[in-house]
């Protein structure tokens, strides 16, 4: 099967100096070098691009995500020419959704949802309680989104839709879900998912679809790092440094770390 040489960040997490006040800072951290991909096994995933519309249409949904105008800025610099580097090189483009009904009529979902069937029987929840009922009010009304703002989640639902750059061609498969997103890697025998999208910290890692489910099915979960954003808090907003955090996560728990130039440049090539 051919290979595709190309640049990848990793992280080296060894050795800890105990001779350092802070042993931790004894270690070899980001590096870079020259791996292989295969091209037969490798995809390229675009997870949540979501428009969600303009401040002015959801101001509940804006000023509870704060990256919505990064993921903007993002899907118009970085996927037109990444994508477009994707869909002309042998590794096929996959897109992961959810969040709203706004893909169900597209061929790629249909073919995906044909493929993959019914998912197995989900096991039933631990019953909630008057007391568990109050807890999550709080945390709804008083950490994310906040009262005030949680009328507009809904309804941002009804119009929600791909970001226009991120719009799955006819023939890229739509995936909304774990199950399905393996099915199209076993009938495709990919065993290796690049991921891009929004947002890296929490979609990308935890939502149906992303890193944590697929790697226990043993599929490796590498990122790029422009092709991404995080949820930021009012601590890290300002050098956006869950972002890292993320990355590093990723690179030392899942797969690699990509640069978008790096990577279109391999698939160029």
């Amino acid at each position: 099967m051919d290979t595709i040489k190309v640049q990848a960040n990793y992280y080296q997490q060894f050795d800890a100096d105990y001779s350092l006040d802070v042993p931790g800072e004894g270690y070899g951290g980001w590096r870079k070098g020259e791996i292989e991909i295969s091209a037969g096994h490798t995809a390229v995933v675009v997870m949540h691009a979501w428009d969600c519309g303009t401040y002015e249409e959801f101001p509940g949904v804006w000023r509870s995500v704060e990256y919505i105008p990064r993921s903007i800025e993002i899907a118009q610099t970085v996927f037109p020419p990444l994508l477009a580097a994707v869909r002309a090189s042998p590794l096929p483009l996959v897109h992961v959704v959810g969040g709203g009904d706004y893909y169900s009529h597209l061929p790629g979902y249909t073919y995906v949802a044909d493929l993959a069937g019914e998912p197995p029987e989900a096991q039933g929840a631990v019953p909630s309680d008057p007391t568990l009922d109050t807890l999550r009010r709080f945390k709804s009304d008083k950490v994310w989104r906040g009262a005030h703002n949680n009328a507009d989640r809904p309804k941002l639902g009804e119009k929600l839709d791909f970001l226009e750059q991120a719009r799955p061609l006819d023939g890229e498969a739509v995936a909304e879900d774990s199950h399905q997103l393996l099915a199209v890697c076993k009938k495709w025998g990919i065993n290796h998912l690049i991921y891009a999208g929004f947002a890296i910290d929490a979609c990308l890692l935890t939502s149906p679809g992303g890193m944590v489910d697929m790697q226990r099915h043993g599929v490796m979960c590498s990122a790029i790092r422009q092709a991404v954003t995080a949820v930021e808090s009012k601590e890290t907003a300002r050098r956006q440094s869950a972002k890292e955090i993320a990355l590093w996560r990723v690179a030392v728990s899942y797969g690699f770390v990509f640069d978008v130039e790096d990577l279109i440049t391999a698939l160029s090539a």
